[in-house]
């Protein structure tokens, strides 16, 4: 249900994702008809009126007579519509066009009722706009990707079915039984004037992210155990002299997956010579910690944006209609950049306790590559290859979007965001940590495997009966490519993750 207020996290999440229907409260509907009496009567008013009865961005100076405000609306969202590249995946458009309708529902941008209904049919109905890569410079919001869905909304472009068939959009909306809207008065600017897609790409990245640091806390464990490290740095009070709670989150998870197993217990005397583990094992809290807590201030922000009215105009609690910045992009794109740099780094802490199975110089006691006959076979030395490169990719998408502008519309929109783009690598970045989780939880269980007789704790072993369930255990070399995807279907699913709890219970 969308009302006047905001949508949630989880709501956006079960729209996009799972295809959940959308219906409008009353108070909304009300909401919206009283603000639009506001708009019809300044549509009247000789006076221009910015949005209402003027061009946009640099051609705001030109005042446009009633007989072509309808046809201004429509030139708008036409001319916006001018993304190019790739398509958007469908669980992004949808959460785009659930926010843009959240929006609407406020009753601050004077869009008639009858205009958001349209979007939540098109919701309910599993009808997706199909829009662009390439478009959004994050300022005014997303302008070309927002376009293509207003032009669907208005019976032109095109568009995917519930069934994924790419079909003109007339056509989709007549068979669902949808009227396309002619716009009116502001309407054209109102659906496109927002931060909702950079904004819907957030809110998945985070649902995303939250699920992988707790796998990364189940391959660091699976390490720890496997590389003959300790679960003693791990300890509440040790964990305690540095209070942040993102820290001893991990850390707790990290002692509750350790918790009972042979591995560690076999070199936990006065006989180990080990004095400390390499930081790749002993900082592991201290990182996906740091990643928690990272997560934590990008979600603040998205319930923030979450609440916001985006749109310019808008139309205030008292009736005014006023111009405004609050379609600028930098507060989302920042954290979509800061995210991306937290996923590089607990990827690359990932990649170096892999490699460190594969060195017999580091691995106390495995064989080489943890190969079956080394030289004759070559284990899982490329696997590491595969993941360092993903490692050195991800890094690459660290670099900020946000600290770019590129000035545009005559020099009126002379400093950008860049939060789209900033989103959109973000995602191929939570795509690249999953692909590298799953391979040092591949490589651990196979050292794990090579420990026996002595046996993982419960948790850890119950990962590696997992991932054994599609991948044999140690042997000689097999086409390797099958299997790490099989790992990476299982860290994508949660099905690693679930093994885990279900021996521990939930993971924090």
């Amino acid at each position: 249900m969308v009302g006047t207020g905001a949508v949630s996290a989880e709501e956006v999440i079960r729209v996009a994702r799972h295809g959940a229907p959308v219906r409008i409260s009353r108070d909304a509907m009300s909401a919206m008809a009283e603000t639009r009496k506001r708009i019809e009567a300044l549509a009247e008013d000789p006076k221009p009126v910015y949005g209402i009865s003027t061009g946009f961005g640099a051609l705001a100076t030109r005042h446009i007579p009633s007989s072509l405000r309808t046809q201004l609306q429509r030139s708008l969202v036409r001319s916006h519509a001018a993304g190019n590249g790739p398509e958007v995946e469908r669980e992004v458009v949808r959460a785009l066009m659930l926010l843009r309708l959240s929006t609407l529902a406020t009753g601050r941008t004077g869009a008639r009722p009858e205009v958001a209904q349209v979007y939540a049919s098109l919701l309910s109905a599993g009808i997706t706009p199909v829009v662009h890569e390439f478009g959004s410079l994050g300022c005014s919001g997303d302008l070309a990707p927002l376009a293509h869905v207003a032009l669907a909304v208005i019976g032109e472009g095109t568009v995917r079915d519930a069934d994924g068939e790419l079909v003109p959009a007339a056509a989709a909306l007549s068979a669902a039984g949808i009227a396309p809207v002619v716009l009116e008065e502001k309407e054209g600017l109102a659906l496109i004037n927002g931060t909702d897609g950079m904004l819907g790409m957030l809110l998945l990245a985070c649902e995303d992210l939250r699920a992988l640091l707790r796998l990364a806390d189940v391959t660091a464990a699976m390490s720890v155990e496997g590389l003959l490290g300790t679960d003693k740095v791990f300890a509440p009070d040790l964990q305690a002299l540095r209070p942040h709670p993102g820290q001893a989150r991990a850390a707790a998870n990290m002692v509750r997956l350790l918790a009972g197993s042979e591995i560690v217990q076999s070199h936990a005397n006065p006989s180990c010579t080990v004095v400390q583990d390499a930081y790749s094992l002993r900082c592991a809290p201290q990182v996906a910690g740091a990643a928690r807590d990272t997560l934590a201030h990008a979600e603040q922000v998205a319930s923030w944006e979450l609440a916001s009215a985006v749109d310019n105009p808008v139309v205030t609690l008292d009736g005014r209609v006023e111009s405004n910045g609050n379609f600028h992009g930098a507060p989302v794109g920042y954290v979509l950049d800061f995210l991306a740099i937290v996923v590089a780094d607990v990827a690359s802490m990932s990649e170096r306790r892999t490699d460190r199975f594969l060195d017999v110089a580091r691995n106390h006691g495995l064989p080489p590559f943890l190969a079956d006959d080394p030289g004759v076979d070559s284990g899982h030395m490329i696997a590491q290859y595969t993941q360092a490169a993903i490692v050195s990719e991800l890094k690459r998408l660290a670099a900020p979007a946000s600290v770019d502008s590129i000035p545009s519309s005559a020099m009126q929109e002379d400093h950008v965001s860049m939060g789209w783009s900033a989103a959109r690598k973000l995602r191929r970045a939570i795509d690249g940590l999953t692909r590298v989780l799953a391979v040092e939880a591949l490589t651990a269980a196979r050292a794990l495997d090579l420990r026996a007789p002595l046996a993982p704790s419960p948790a850890t072993g119950a990962v590696r009966d997992t991932i054994r369930e599609h991948v044999a255990g140690p042997g000689t070399d097999r086409h390797l490519a099958p299997e790490i995807e099989a790992a990476v279907a299982l860290a994508a699913s949660g099905a690693l993750v679930a093994s885990a709890e279900a021996v521990v219970g939930r993971l924090d």
